[in-house]
């Protein structure tokens, strides 16, 4: 919303009030000066106010980190709160020439995403979540999807660098991402119903041969990995599963899927078939999938599950059999699936419907035990009958979405069609911190524009903190400048601190790659981020000493048969060695440690012609390996501007020619 420019004496009045803002840079600036300029600008007191909750200066570190999904260029961003300042890009999916991933680091790591053992080098990042202790961040590890690929990766918090990728065995999309409350398992669930195990079907066999599933992950945290051969998946309908939550204290030991195309349409536009925008939108309803996770870990374990495609499934005979899956109507068209920080309530949006329906837990345990059906699925799975489970609707506006939860007692849900954040109060005990009564929508915070997730601080947690709330839109359209057809999408900062319809905007970033889906915010005080590697000869991808790393004066260059081993090391600023001389043909293996101890001297080391580009963090050590197939001289050099000889830092590598 543009505010109309104020008088010099209010702008004056606010800038006081709002910490000093601006007057507090230098002595020799004074009040006059930021009339001046406020007044130059236009700035309004909403302005000035704005500024003084977000500005950041030089030296003063964010209180909150955003771990958001890059989008199409399949990575994670970091971000700062209330700054919003990108501070770091974690390569994950998508080689990435800063960090070297892809181009010398890493190449193991993206050959585990292989897709059909065939390279797939982007991603389309989705969830992000943070690893839980008792149902908090604990600022440990994290985990992401790539919904194109049905890949998830782990990524260590220590040295935010990927550690291992997984590609799903049984489905070739996927979209919910979660973990458990104690991060026992990462869930990922599909998204379009596919034949499971990359199987061929044709469309009339979709509701024979198509089918959803979700897979849950075992994670060993101790070793920093998913374990595949401790998990497990479950076959579902081939509804197209979406976003996935898992429960916490009243709801420990479930997990929440919503879905939509019940109606298991198949398109076929081209045959004068109803468009897929209209098929899967006809029900008036769609299936929430409530499954007994520990209830199937247990089946699992017993030998409960068949294979396919060499992965333990259970299927849907023997999950109906077992009592692990239950579905009960919700919303059509939900793209939200969100449990209260009590775990004792659900709460689901559906696009095509202007409520948030919550679900008590309570009562959906209860018609579990007393078997409270209103009927089966197609595949027999029983529908927990919608009266019984709900506990409340609350009307919020136009195109409801996600959902999330703040300290006090409200909720907040996207309002896609709205253009606007909708705060809304929780009933029971949330009911207490807040003076509305309950289940009551209380006000709408405009945003631009097209708001699809949502992220408070903590704010998928048993502890949310408030604070803050970032929208992530999915137009930009006239706030920032245009840089051609291809707009930026915009994070807005909303400060959530207040009561009642006291919400505003209070930042804009523009995020200039597309399309960033989710993010989950925490307390960057719980981060506990290494400065430099533990030790000289780290190697980052086993976190531990590489046996092999070059040290200091055992430099050398040695060769047996066509194979040439570099033993290298890198320090301000100089490499050494700096010649290498190999013949054309040869199997190059260059080992080489950064045996710098000092934070942030960073060293590159790029060679033309071979597509090699490395990152050293003080420490760490790589190995790199190469077919010098093309003859020539080819100066490598310190990709970073790592000193006042930065330039000098280079050497050549020779190869003579057959």
């Amino acid at each position: 919303m543009k505010h109309a420019p104020i008088p010099i004496r209010t702008v004056a009045a606010t800038a006081v009030a709002a910490v000093g803002l601006l007057a507090g840079h230098a002595a020799a600036q004074s009040m006059a000066d930021v009339q001046k300029a406020a007044q130059a600008r236009g700035l309004s007191t909403a302005d000035l106010l704005a500024a003084a909750k977000t500005y950041t200066p030089s030296g003063m570190k964010d209180e909150f980190v955003i771990f958001s999904s890059g989008g199409h260029s399949g990575q994670v961003h970091v971000i700062g709160v209330p700054s919003m300042r990108l501070i770091r890009t974690i390569a994950v999916f998508t080689p990435e020439p800063w960090q070297g991933w892809g181009y010398g680091v890493g190449n193991d790591v993206l050959a585990q995403g292989n897709v059909a053992g065939k390279p797939n080098l982007w991603g389309d990042t989705h969830h992000p979540a943070l690893s839980e202790t008792k149902g908090d961040y604990d600022g440990e590890w994290l985990f992401i999807n790539d919904k194109i690929n049905a890949r998830v990766a782990v990524i260590d918090l220590r040295d935010f660098e990927t550690k291992q990728i997984l590609k799903n065995p049984l489905t070739v999309s996927n979209h919910g991402l979660c973990v458990t409350p104690d991060t026992e398992y990462v869930i990922e669930s599909s998204q379009y119903g596919v034949p499971l195990g990359w199987e061929y079907a044709t469309m009339d066999q979709y509701k024979e041969k198509h089918r959803g599933s979700v897979i849950f992950w075992k994670f060993d945290r101790k070793k920093g990995r998913v374990i595949p051969e401790e998990s497990f998946a479950m076959e579902l309908p081939p509804y197209w599963q979406d976003l996935v939550d898992a429960g916490k204290l009243a709801s420990d030991g479930f997990v929440f899927i919503n879905s939509l195309n019940t109606e298991m349409a198949t398109g076929g536009v081209q045959d004068k078939k109803p468009p897929f925008e209209a098929g899967v939108s006809r029900n008036a309803t769609d299936f929430l999938h409530i499954i007994d996770w520990r209830k199937a870990e247990a089946v699992f374990r017993a030998g409960g599950a068949k294979e396919q495609s060499g992965f333990p499934v259970i299927s849907i005979e023997t999950s109906i059999a077992e009592g692990l899956l239950h579905l009960t109507p919700e919303p059509r068209s939900p793209h939200g699936v969100d449990i209260a920080p009590k775990g004792d309530f659900i709460v689901v949006s559906g696009k095509l419907d202007p409520h948030v329906t919550v679900y008590s837990f309570e009562k959906v345990k209860r018609a579990i035990a007393n078997k409270t059906y209103s009927g089966s699925d197609e595949y027999g799975i029983p529908i927990l009958d919608f009266d019984a489970v709900v506990e409340a609707r609350v009307e919020v506006g136009l195109g409801p979405l996600h959902t999330q939860f703040g300290n006090d007692g409200y909720a907040y849900t996207s309002l896609f069609l709205d253009s606007a954040v909708a705060r809304w109060t929780l009933g029971g005990e949330y009911g207490k911190g807040t003076p509305e009564p309950d289940w009551t929508l209380v006000h709408k915070t405009p945003v631009q524009y097209n708001v699809g997730h949502i992220g408070a601080v903590h704010g998928d947690t048993v502890n949310p903190l408030g604070r803050y709330l970032i929208s992530f839109n999915k137009w930009s359209v006239d706030r920032f400048l245009h840089p051609g057809p291809l707009l930026a999408q915009n994070f807005q900062l909303i400060d959530i601190s207040g009561q009642g319809a006291n919400m505003p905007v209070i930042y804009d970033m523009p995020i200039g790659f597309g399309e960033p889906h989710y993010a989950q915010i925490i307390r960057a005080d719980i981060l506990k981020p290494w400065s430099i590697y533990p030790e000289i000869g780290w190697d980052p991808h086993k976190q531990q000493i590489d046996p092999m790393a070059p040290k200091k004066g055992m430099e050398r260059v040695t060769r047996d048969g066509s194979t040439v081993e570099v033993w290298m090391s890198v320090v301000r600023s100089q490499f050494n060695p700096d010649h290498v001389k190999v013949k054309q043909g040869d199997t190059v293996i260059w080992r080489m440690t950064n045996i710098e101890r000092a934070v942030d001297a960073v060293h590159g080391f790029a060679v033309p012609a071979y597509n090699i580009a490395v990152s050293l963090e003080p420490g760490e050590t790589v190995t790199i390996e190469f077919i010098a197939d093309t003859p020539g001289v080819f100066p490598f050099y310190c990709s970073e501007f790592c000193s006042a000889l930065h330039l000098e830092m280079m050497g050549y590598l020779m190869v003579e020619p057959n």
